[in-house]
């Protein structure tokens, strides 16, 4: 999966994305991928909180970009997401979030 922008949040995490082709051609199962994440990551949370229960929520909302203009604009709600809930008062400053160069 190619990652442009991702960025995790207290209660759920937005990534921007791109799946890769299989060999066979198509394309890795979204849902297995996110799947495969939250549950990695959830794990890896619990212990070091050195508690159990859900970390992430359970649904997800995937959607297809369709041009470079919706592109740019999930990209920008995915950087001003943690300024627009008050987690930091510039996106550079949240270290929570990732952006390709």
């Amino acid at each position: 999966m190619k990652v442009y922008a991702a960025v995790v949040m207290p209660d759920h995490v937005h990534v921007l994305a791109q799946p890769l082709k299989q060999e066979e051609g198509g394309v890795f199962d979204l849902g297995e991928i996110l799947h495969s994440i939250k549950s990695f990551t959830s794990h890896k949370i619990q212990k070091q909180r050195g508690q159990k229960g859900s970390v992430w929520q359970d649904e997800r909302y995937d959607r297809i970009v369709r041009d470079e203009v919706e592109f740019g604009g999930k990209w920008e709600y995915i950087r001003h997401n943690p300024v627009k809930k008050e987690l930091a008062p510039d996106p550079k400053e949240y270290p929570w979030l990732y952006e390709s160069t």
